[in-house]
């Protein structure tokens, strides 16, 4: 894939080059960013160094993980980051963080959203996945308001410090932005707890008239 850019309505969202390693290496010495995030702690210029001039070009390259910088539409400094990773048939998993002075300005929900749309109509995604440690109501409040439905918790889902940890999932579907998918999605019908002599009792799409 070649680096591309993408833009919102006050946003900018371009591949992070080496220009950017001050930036990145100050918005990472936040306390926030280093518990929830899997990066280095301490984090530290050659770890900046290492991320802006090896991890994100290879990763364009081969395809695996599309790193984004966002910076004001306008230009500025960087504000914020995200990426496209863990690649499966149909799936990729967004992963992002906000530096502290820019959060609760909605930020991140355009900038996941304007992804979110570029990886379902531009990499024929169907399914974007998020990933949280639970507890961090940061990155969920982002994820709800961008559209993601939560769909509960992976034991030992996240690896974060050498350890593994208890995650939340959720989902945006590309009909939950307007978009078409590349295969007709079935959603599960309900299920009554009761069972009858055949398994569980579907619950009727229209309730029954007494």
């Amino acid at each position: 894939m070649e680096p591309l850019i993408l833009t919102t309505g006050r946003l900018r969202l371009r591949p992070p080059s080496p220009a950017d390693t001050d930036d990145i290496l100050a918005a990472c010495q936040d306390t926030e960013i280093q518990r929830w995030i899997p990066v280095p702690s301490p984090y530290e210029r050659q770890h900046a160094e290492d991320f802006t001039g090896r991890m994100v070009p290879d990763g364009w390259s081969r395809d695996t993980e599309y790193t984004f910088a966002v910076e004001p539409r306008g230009g500025g400094p960087v504000i914020a980051a995200l990426s496209l990773h863990h690649p499966r048939p149909g799936t990729w998993e967004v992963g992002f963080w906000t530096a502290r002075e820019h959060r609760g300005r909605g930020y991140m929900t355009e900038a996941v959203t304007a992804v979110a749309r570029w990886a379902f109509t531009a990499l024929a995604a169907e399914r974007l996945e998020w990933r949280a440690e639970v507890g961090n109501a940061g990155s969920r409040a982002v994820a709800e308001k961008a559209g993601f439905a939560v769909e509960g918790v992976l034991r030992a889902g996240l690896l974060n410090k050498g350890t593994l940890r208890d995650c939340w999932i959720g989902a945006l579907l590309p009909s939950d932005l307007g978009l078409p998918s590349v295969h007709p999605y079935l959603p599960a019908r309900a299920v009554r707890a009761d069972t009858a002599e055949n398994g569980p009792v579907p619950v009727p799409d229209v309730p029954a008239r007494t």
